[in-house]
């Protein structure tokens, strides 16, 4: 695994708002715990090329290493948390992105 910063890109479309509400109370202390930073969302990304996705809310955070998102997912906090994402939206990715080594 890689000691690089990773990037999490998530696109959803929320189908009921207080079930999706009761993840997002949850979602950044468990972040905070295993060193994630929020980066952004977007209800409304266009895309310029190829295949857009289906039309939802865009969520973007990273974490320090590979590692530390692994673990973020796999925490039973987090999976037992993402229950109310699961009953109140349709995921249709959930990525991983790798930085890139520094160069010298």
């Amino acid at each position: 695994m890689s000691d690089q910063p990773v990037h999490i890109i998530a696109n959803f479309t929320v189908q009921d708002a207080a079930k999706y509400r009761e993840y997002e109370k949850g979602f950044f202390p468990i972040l905070k715990k295993h060193g994630g930073e929020f980066i952004t969302f977007d209800d409304s990304s266009v895309t310029f090329e190829g295949t857009a996705p289906p039309q939802g809310r865009v969520v973007i955070f990273k974490f320090p290493t590979e590692d530390a998102a692994t673990s973020w997912y796999n925490d039973p906090d987090y999976q037992s948390l993402s229950e109310h994402r699961r009953a109140g939206t349709t995921l249709n990715f959930l990525t991983m992105v790798h930085s890139l080594p520094p160069r010298n």
